[in-house]
């Protein structure tokens, strides 16, 4: 695979910090979780395939432990506030002082300056100091913001992946690791420049919830059907609507393209509830009136479509995009690591005795719980 031989070092997190690792464990790296000593990190769903060592940071013996590994490893990922690693001494400066190539990725919110660097906060948070939460939600409503996906994952984990891969890219022409300052409020208004740069065009100019994109469009929105399932409907240009309104069954004449979006999208809220959605979909699969069906979690790996691609295994997407020599292979079925499962075997690879090792565990440095599995 693309990363294979890419030792990665990920100090415990959620959400954006373990996604990044994720994607850096699909396409081939060997990913090393740092756990906290009897933290509980069940909820990091993202940890399939990954090995983990239980630590104690605030013992000077743990803090040894981490610039060891990290003197072996090609990548660093640490999820914590502006300043905390600096004060429990693995800052960069240290780090890559003691290993000149290591990519030391710092996932955070506000980035590592500013006067939000060491505030708290969480995806809602990011998305609206972005300046898009603004523009998500209907007309007359409070905006509405996508879960937490747009700012921890697209903006923050997946941006932070990019950025390590730019900077290990860069690593093979100088020979150098470097600091990638990963902030979800930067990468989440980056992911969204289209919606920054296109303002100027005529899709926008009204108020949330009024434009073409942002549900104002009766031809840009989703409808009920009759077995209260749900359709996507996204007939931008005149050729895909003009297919679109006659698989409804409408004459374009009476419903047209640029005509009274409300009024329209009480006519299409009526005719859409007149069939279920396989009636729908018996319509318009395979045309380019651009109508797809809205699937559950469950229902999408069945799909057709994902199904001949193989777009998910065992319910869990696959990585993406496809390489055509080195794709990438989920670890979403392998099994999530206990606490301190490889504690053992991590040390003793890096040159630790097995008396060195009891005795950590003695002054309480580390945790070497075995799986029960």
């Amino acid at each position: 695979m693309a990363l294979r031989g890419i030792k990665v070092l990920e100090l415990a997190g959620l959400a954006p910090a373990p996604f990044c690792g994720m994607i850096l464990a699909d396409f081939g790296a060997d990913v090393l979780r740092v756990d906290k000593i009897g933290s509980d990190t069940n909820v990091d769903t993202l940890g399939n395939g990954k090995k983990s060592i239980a630590l104690n940071l605030k013992h000077p013996d743990g803090v040894t432990i981490v610039r060891n590994l990290a003197k072996k490893s090609d990548v660093l990922i640490e999820p914590f506030r502006a300043g905390v690693m600096e004060k429990l001494g693995l800052g960069p400066d240290i780090l890559l002082k003691d290993n000149p190539k290591l990519i030391y990725a710092r996932m955070t919110g506000y980035g590592q300056t500013g006067p939000f660097a060491k505030s708290a906060g969480h995806d809602i948070n990011y998305l609206a100091l972005s300046g898009l939460l603004s523009l998500f939600g209907r007309k007359h409503e409070k905006p509405v913001f996508p879960v937490n996906y747009a700012a921890d994952f697209a903006g923050g984990g997946l941006i932070c992946a990019l950025g390590v891969t730019l900077a290990l890219l860069e690593r093979q022409k100088s020979g150098l690791g470097q600091v990638v300052d990963s902030s979800m409020v930067e990468g989440t208004a980056y992911v969204g420049s289209f919606l920054y740069r296109s303002q100027v065009l005529p899709m926008w100019g009204r108020q949330r919830g009024e434009n073409i994109l942002d549900t104002g469009a009766h031809f840009y929105e989703v409808y009920e059907t009759k077995d209260g399932k749900y359709v996507s409907v996204g007939a931008l240009e005149p050729q895909f609507y003009a297919k679109l309104v006659e698989g409804l069954g409408i004459d374009e004449d009476e419903a047209p393209h640029f005509g009274d979006f409300d009024k329209l999208k009480v006519l299409f809220e009526a005719k859409f509830r007149e069939k279920t959605l396989e009636e729908w979909c018996a319509i318009f699969d395979g045309t380019d009136a651009c109508v797809a069906p809205v699937l559950s979690l469950e229902e999408a790996p069945k799909h057709p479509h994902n199904l001949e691609r193989g777009s998910f295994e065992g319910g869990v997407p696959k990585p993406a995009p496809v390489l055509s020599r080195t794709p990438g292979k989920s670890k979403g079925m392998e099994k999530l690591p206990q606490v301190g499962e490889h504690t053992r075997a991590v040390l003793a690879s890096v040159g630790y005795s097995e008396g060195d090792i009891n005795k950590l565990v003695e002054n309480g440095v580390i945790d070497v719980c075995k799986s029960k599995l």
